[in-house]
């Protein structure tokens, strides 16, 4: 005879189901506020150069983060203060500088393509370093997700009107920041072993910004002429992408994702990481003056199917460790 389990068990059961799906939501949301970043950012490079794009922004990610933290400091020991500085250092200044000069070299829908590759990425960082294992149905979805991500960028058919040329030094820029993203990723999850993610993600941007704040204006300790910060030129209409792309695309993504990576697999959360390309392209499309073809409509449901298959199948052995 079946043995009945108890109200308790049932009751933790589906307290586990509902913080996974939660977490799931986060990571999804996370990845739609993220697959609006190219956009804002293309509003605001229009009038700055590329370092101090990225400075603006990660400003007002800090005035975004300062909420989450202002209370008693947390304390972290000498080697958890190497570690964060790494961190900082992979996720922001050196991440986003390599993803904007790319950007600043390629079109907003190469750009998303090229982000398209991340899902893959992070499940084989996640099977190597995490002890995460998928099966075949798993890699199949990633890779289907993928692909997906590949088609709705090519289903927008170029025009001949914009003074954007996609370049493969640009292209290639954004991979490179995809690779140093895995570093962050990887360096995070020994800080999230011992401390919360609103912590590390806060510890993360600050630190990160006072890097990019050194980096614009390092020149001038060694006598070089440092362009001032550009103010009184800047339009609304960039003041408003930076304070989006700050608070929205980078504040409250990076706790979203740290929350939500935190309840689920980072194999499996991955695949919401396909929304950004998705979600890119489109705004790529409606930016540039392109049309969504049959192509893009294919991409889009092997995104959903993908998404689908990997958050409602059975998982029989969720791994000992999870990728923060």
């Amino acid at each position: 005879m079946p043995v009945e389990s108890s109200p308790d068990a049932r009751t933790a059961a589906a307290r586990s189901r509902r913080t996974t799906l939660l977490g799931y939501g986060a990571c999804a949301l996370a990845s739609t506020l993220w697959g609006t970043g190219f956009y804002w950012g293309r509003l605001a490079l229009d009038e700055m150069s590329v370092p101090n794009m990225v400075l603006y922004r990660f400003l007002f990610a800090s005035l975004g983060i300062l909420p989450v933290i202002i209370r008693p400091l947390v304390k972290l020991n000498r080697r958890e203060w190497w570690i964060l500085l790494a961190t900082a250092a992979f996720g922001i200044p050196i991440q986003f500088l390599l993803q904007f000069h790319g950007l600043a070299m390629t079109t907003v829908s190469h750009a998303s393509l090229m982000v398209g590759a991340m899902p893959v990425l992070l499940a084989a960082t996640a099977a190597i370093f995490a002890n995460e294992r998928l099966d075949w149905i798993g890699w199949v979805a990633l890779c289907a997700s993928t692909f997906g991500a590949g088609l709705v960028v090519l289903g927008g058919s170029r025009t001949t009107t914009g003074n954007e040329t996609p370049t493969l030094a640009g292209d290639m820029l954004v991979v490179a920041s995809l690779i140093v993203a895995l570093a962050w990723i990887i360096l995070s999850k020994k800080l999230l072993e011992t401390h919360s993610a609103p912590v590390v993600s806060g510890y993360t941007i600050l630190a990160g910004t006072l890097m990019l704040i050194f980096w614009n204006f390092a020149p001038a300790l060694i006598g070089h002429t440092v362009e001032p910060l550009p103010f009184a030129h800047v339009s609304a209409r960039a003041w408003i992408a930076l304070a989006i792309s700050g608070v929205l695309c980078t504040a409250a993504t990076t706790l979203l994702w740290n929350w939500g990576i935190h309840h689920v697999p980072a194999s499996r959360a991955g695949v919401f990481l396909n929304i950004e390309p998705a979600l890119g392209s489109i705004l790529g499309v409606m930016l540039l003056g392109e049309s969504l073809g049959p192509y893009a409509w294919l991409g889009g449901a092997l995104i959903i199917g993908a998404a689908a298959t990997l958050t409602t199948r059975g998982n029989k052995s969720e791994p000992e460790v999870i990728l923060e």
